[in-house]
């Protein structure tokens, strides 16, 4: 019979090929976590280990860590559909988002969902978009919200709305690389955005792994031009300011657009910001849920993606 306590405990030993810190991270002691992995060896047969230093682990052992993570995964998809056939009055909902998007969309979802479903415990887990996709593929996040493709297989999709990235230029960054022709340049770029026009101006951008930032290397692929990056960071509210500031040229989704005014504020700046469409299939997309298809949906996350779809 499979000890599903045996199978963590012989997880996270692969994990470290270390007994005595597998034991320390599991909050026993060696000798008991020798003994677990001890009775699985008697129980099937077999030998999990090479006791060297460091351990390694045998051609049984890798074939069982490859199945202890799916029947663990098992057992808990098991346990959360049979909680919520029995009275969906506890449980747990885990969303995975960016910093910036939950500040915008969490605040009209989440008072809402709370308010119907008050014994569901909710649980933050912010990122960005490859970290999302890789925590979404691996079960340790129920949902994510995030512009479309997820780049992650098995994964099911819900539209929520249109968004589109903006190109934010303030007036000192065009005044600076265009003397004397601020109005035109600001004309020529309404009416096309070009960015090998753009390419000797100073660049403030996401760092690699977000969504916005993937979006602007194949646009600066496509227009074959190198930028000058002035400054990379994972915080896009940072790159805002520091646009706005006149530092550099940044891309900005148009959702969070309504949080700039709030940002000049607060930092109180005045040098005007110029908020330009590009003209680039990449840059309009579509916001979504993503959910991995081949995990059980709980009765939380269903309802959570009705209540957006209800309200945004």
């Amino acid at each position: 019979m499979i000890n599903f306590l045996n199978l963590e405990y012989f997880l996270v030993a692969a994990e470290e090929l270390n007994f005595t810190k597998a034991a320390k991270r599991l909050f026993i002691s060696q000798q008991s976590l020798s003994s677990h992995i001890s009775n699985m060896e008697k129980e099937f047969d077999v030998v999990l280990f090479n006791r060297t230093t460091p351990l390694t682990l045998t051609y049984a052992g890798q074939s069982l860590q490859n199945r202890a993570r799916q029947l663990l995964d098992l057992k808990d998809e098991t346990y959360r559909e049979l909680a919520d056939i029995k009275d969906f009055s506890v449980g747990q909902l885990v969303i995975g988002v960016s910093h910036t998007r939950g500040r915008i969309i969490l605040p009209e979802i989440l008072p809402i969902y709370k308010e119907r479903f008050p014994n569901i415990s909710l649980k933050l887990v912010e990122g960005n978009s490859s970290e999302l996709d890789n925590l979404l593929l691996h079960g340790e996040i129920d949902l994510t919200i995030g512009m479309l493709p997820f780049k992650v297989e098995n994964v099911e999709t819900v539209p929520i709305c249109a968004e589109e990235i903006l190109l934010a230029v303030s007036d000192m960054v065009l005044e600076q690389a265009f003397p004397g022709r601020l109005e035109e340049i600001k004309e020529q770029l309404s009416r096309h955005v070009d960015l090998a026009v753009l390419q000797e101006c100073p660049f403030l951008l996401i760092k690699k792994g977000n969504k916005v930032r993937t979006i602007a290397d194949d646009m600066f692929e496509e227009a074959q031009i190198t930028p000058r990056i002035v400054l990379e960071t994972e915080n896009i509210e940072t790159v805002l300011a520091l646009a706005l500031k006149g530092m550099g040229i940044t891309f900005y989704p148009k959702m969070f657009v309504s949080g700039h005014k709030e940002i000049m504020k607060r930092y109180k700046m005045k040098s005007p910001l110029n908020l330009f469409s590009l003209d680039h299939p990449k840059a309009h997309g579509m916001l979504a849920i993503g959910y991995h298809k081949g995990h059980y949906m709980s009765q939380a996350t269903r309802e959570f993606i009705q209540i957006v779809k209800e309200h945004l």
